[in-house]
C-alpha cells in the first residue's frame, strides 16, 4: 500500500515522525485542493453498525490550523485524547486548544472559545466552542498500558454518550500507538454489547489496513480481559 503523499518535500515537516505516515487510500485530504495532513479514516463494522473515527498524530505548531480544519471539515463534535502534552520531558502533542488564562485561541481561520472544563481523576473533558467536547485521558502512560482497565471503559462509555455527528477524532503523539487501541477496545465492547463472536487478531489487522502501524506495542493483557472468542 502507497504512502506516497506523506512524503512529498513539502509535506515532510508535517510528519510528527518521518516513518509513520498515512496511506494515501485512505489518508484525509483538507479543502478543495486535497491538502495533506497526517491522519487516516477508519471504518469499521460491527455487525451491520459501521464505527466512523478520523485517527490522527498529535499535532504540531506547523499542523494545528490544518487540524482544526479536518475537525470543521468532517462536522465532528468530539476529539479523543490518549496522550499528555509532555511525558518525560518529551514534548508528545503541542497544545492546540485554549486553556485558562487564556480562553481563546484565534487562528487564521478559526476563532475557539473554551466554554469549560472539568477535571476528573483519569480524563479532562473540556467544551470548545467550535466543537462540543475534547476529551483527554490522563492516565495512560507511553509505551505501556492503563493500570486498570475499567478507566479506559470509563473514558469510551463518555465518548460515546457525548458523540453525536461527524467521526470520533482521535490522536495520542503518533497516531497509532494509545489511539489505536482506543478504537480497538471501542470496537471489542460493541460487539460484546451486541452478542457477536469476534477475533482480536483480525480487528486488528483490519485497523492496520486502513493506518500504517496502528497498535505498536504487546496490549493481549488488556485487551484479553474482553475477548470471549478465544482468539
Amino acid at each position: 500500500m502507497l504512502r506516497i503523499t506523506g512524503k512529498a518535500p513539502e509535506n515532510q515537516n508535517k510528519n510528527r515522525y518521518r516513518d509513520i505516515l498515512p496511506y494515501d487510500k485512505t489518508r484525509v485530504p483538507l479543502g478543495e485542493k486535497n491538502g495533506y495532513i497526517n491522519a487516516s479514516y477508519i471504518r469499521m463494522n460491527v455487525g451491520e453498525e459501521e464505527h466512523f473515527y478520523i485517527i490522527t498524530q498529535g499535532p504540531l505548531p506547523s499542523t494545528m490550523a490544518d487540524f482544526w480544519q479536518m475537525v470543521w471539515e468532517s462536522e465532528s463534535d468530539v476529539i479523543a485524547m490518549m496522550t499528555k502534552e509532555v511525558e518525560l520531558g518529551q514534548v508528545k502533542c503541542h497544545q492546540y486548544w485554549p486553556e485558562p488564562p487564556h480562553d481563546c485561541k484565534d487562528l487564521a481561520n478559526f476563532y475557539l472559545k473554551l466554554h469549560s472544563y472539568q477535571i476528573l481523576e483519569y480524563f479532562i473533558i473540556r467544551k470548545i466552542q467550535m466543537i462540543n467536547n475534547h476529551l483527554q485521558f490522563t492516565t495512560w502512560p507511553d509505551h505501556n498500558i492503563p493500570k486498570l482497565a475499567e478507566q479506559l471503559v470509563k473514558f469510551i462509555c463518555y465518548m460515546r454518550k457525548a458523540h453525536r455527528t461527524g467521526p470520533i477524532v482521535a490522536h495520542c503523539s503518533t497516531g497509532i500507538g494509545r489511539s489505536g487501541v482506543l478504537l480497538c477496545v471501542e470496537i471489542l465492547l460493541s460487539y460484546i454489547e451486541k452478542d457477536l463472536c469476534f477475533n482480536i487478531k483480525q480487528i486488528v489487522r483490519d485497523l492496520r489496513d486502513q493506518r500504517f502501524g496502528m497498535i505498536q506495542t504487546k496490549v493481549m493483557v488488556l485487551l484479553h480481559c474482553f475477548d470471549k472468542s478465544g482468539a
